[in-house]
């Protein structure tokens, strides 16, 4: 099984290419928001390794969001189109689950907290969800207005780990002894190649046709609200 990962759901631009799990080739840029330039040159040259290799692709994976419009739009239609010119499976990944695999490889984290990837929207809003050590969901992906009560529900009974480029801005706010804080986390398309292997064991394909991600722009459409 050799998939394409593509990451470009924030100002990192990253690919990965796995063979069976295992990743054998991979580019990364985190100097601002050059995907447009980069992103073909990245496949590429990944692209020429495969044939170098006499190997092909099995499917495309993609970084869904939340995350940048720009960026967003530009992984999945490069996405798409590669699924369309090689006849091969679409497979979407949270952003918010790729970070927190990131997370979950930083030193120090004790395994029985939560996880609780951030992307910036605006002001003090982000995007959120809650996950488990496992990488399990505790609390699906939501708009969250951030103030001194946020999530404290969670707090009183959980050490909670945020990160993503949304918790900088939170850490003045969310001061209760339980927020700890995980500094320069990023998504990176090779903490996709897991979760997209296991997308594609279990058959789960995105209709390349009508697949769309999840945009920031859409923040004021879906009622953000102070959530616990």
């Amino acid at each position: 099984m050799i998939i394409l990962n593509i990451e470009t759901s924030t100002n990192v631009c990253s690919i990965a290419i796995s063979e069976n799990g295992n990743c054998i080739f991979t580019k990364i840029e985190t100097e601002g928001m050059n995907h447009a330039a980069l992103l073909s040159v990245f496949i590429a040259e990944g692209m020429e390794l495969l044939r170098f290799q006499a190997k092909r692709l099995d499917a495309v994976a993609v970084s869904s969001g939340p995350g940048s419009y720009t960026g967003l739009r530009i992984g999945v239609s490069t996405a798409k189109g590669l699924c369309y010119g090689l006849d091969i499976p679409l497979i979407a990944v949270s952003t918010l689950e790729v970070l927190t695999k990131q997370a979950l490889k930083s030193s120090g984290v004790i395994k029985t907290g939560l996880f609780c990837p951030m992307i910036d929207a605006r002001r003090m809003e982000v995007y959120a969800a809650f996950y488990t050590s496992k990488g399990e969901i505790h609390r699906a992906i939501m708009a969250d207005i951030i103030d001194e009560s946020s999530y404290i529900e969670i707090l009183e009974n959980h050490k909670v780990y945020f990160f993503g480029n949304g918790a900088e801005k939170c850490k003045s706010t969310l001061t209760h002894s339980n927020a700890l804080f995980l500094d320069n986390l990023f998504p990176l398309a090779e903490n996709m190649i897991s979760l997209a292997e296991k997308r594609f064991n279990e058959k789960q394909f995105e209709e390349v046709a009508y697949f769309e991600p999840f945009y920031l722009k859409d923040f004021y459409t879906t009622a953000p609200k102070n959530n616990i």
